[in-house]
């Protein structure tokens, strides 16, 4: 039944491909799915980079995977190397050493949750804005 309905032209879905009509369109979209994330992921590396260096840590910590988690977690954070491990292992385990960070910078709890949930947006923020490195909180 179905290929009979596809062969009689009824449910055609690639017509627009098959004319020509279709392909600058996929192509746009297929751009979009490509260039948006990356603009994401070079604005949130970026932020990260200046929060690193603010905090006197090497900036290019930011675009090693594992190692970033361990300045951010250990060195900024201040916490032990534990919640490293934990936060590597337990994403969600992230949250309490980035309300740290938070505070390292004179920022409060909604902050570092804010790290946690909308990174892209609060890295640079962190990074770009007027709060200055405080040390990590005891």
């Amino acid at each position: 039944m179905a290929l009979s309905l596809l062969s009689s032209g009824v449910v055609n879905v690639l017509a627009p491909l098959q004319q020509g009509g279709g392909g600058a369109g996929l192509a746009a979209v297929g751009l979009l799915f490509t260039l948006v994330p990356l603009l994401i992921a070079l604005v949130t590396i970026a932020g990260l980079w200046k929060v690193f260096t603010k905090a006197n840590q090497p900036g290019w910590a930011a675009i090693i995977p594992i190692y970033n988690v361990y300045i951010l977690v250990s060195e900024i954070a201040g916490r032990d190397i534990l919640w490293v491990v934990l936060s590597i292992i337990i994403p969600v385990a992230i949250v309490i050493p980035l309300i740290d960070v938070a505070k390292a910078f004179g920022k409060g709890t909604g902050y570092g949750v804010g790290l946690w949930l909308l990174g892209p947006i609060f890295f640079p923020l962190l990074g770009f804005g007027s709060a200055r490195y405080q040390g990590a909180p005891n």
